[in-house]
């Protein structure tokens, strides 16, 4: 079971608080647009489209909303016509950046990241240039309850998980793509309350680096992630708890 907590994850909890509620609706609409365009509007029969439907409920986002955001995908109603791009770069001290972006303007995006990494002591790189760094996986944090956190490990172990981190009652479960559905519904079936199941970018190996070479790459990445065009950013910077509350202790 891994002993680390991951820069994507730790992130995660963090933006469910910190983020602007407009922000978090308009990122998650887009997913839910460009999910339904690709595999439809049906969540029983898109698996991905589900998922963000879930994430969508999580932060309360109005009914309406997800319905809009869906139609909009079918072409059922008119909207901005999306791409999904994926880009990749650099931090200070080599850290490697992939940044998931949803726009309906690639010369925007571009400019904006290229902005930001340069304002920081990053620069972008070639398609191909971190990205062999970075493997898909599925992703689940869960809060066991009731439950023995160490059988539900072994029960999502059991269900195809490749890797899981028990930590004060919590899960972080990382599985292969393809069994991401079939350990988020054991998970289910057992009453366990989920609160992420998506599919994420993991890095192979993390690079671990010094107080205060770590907080620039957070400041980097914490710029890109404002940037409404970007969806996730994902790093291999190795990153604890404690660094998080000494980063955002030193923003004070």
């Amino acid at each position: 079971m891994s002993g680390h907590s991951k820069w994507s994850t730790i992130k995660r909890k963090k933006a469910a608080t910190d983020e602007k509620r407009g922000q978090v609706f308009t990122r998650i609409a887009r997913e839910l647009s460009i999910v339904a365009r690709e595999g439809g509007g049906d969540p029983d029969s898109n698996f991905r489209l589900r998922l963000v439907m879930d994430k969508a409920k999580q932060v309360n986002m109005p009914k309406d909303n997800i319905e809009r955001a869906i139609k909009r995908g079918t072409g059922e109603l008119k909207g901005e016509v999306l791409e999904e791009l994926m880009y990749e770069g650099y931090a200070p001290n080599g850290i490697a950046l992939l940044l998931a972006t949803l726009t309906d303007n690639r010369n925007r995006v571009v400019a904006e990241i290229r902005r930001i990494l340069n304002r920081y002591g990053g620069k972008l790189a070639e398609s191909g240039a971190v990205s062999y760094l970075f493997e898909q996986q599925g992703f689940i944090s869960a809060e066991a309850g009731e439950g023995d956190p160490e059988e539900l490990a072994l029960l999502a172990i059991d269900e195809g998980a490749v890797d899981v981190n028990v930590e004060s009652g919590n899960l972080e479960i990382y599985t292969d793509p393809k069994d991401l559905q079939k350990v988020k519904e054991a998970l289910e079936a057992q009453g366990v309350a989920l609160t992420s199941a998506e599919l994420t970018m993991t890095p192979m190996a993390m690079n671990e680096l010094g107080e205060s070479d770590t907080f620039k790459v957070m400041r980097i990445i914490e710029a890109l992630e404002e940037l409404d065009d970007v969806q996730h950013v994902f790093s291999n910077l190795f990153l604890t708890p404690e660094l998080v509350i000494n980063y955002e202790e030193a923003q004070t």
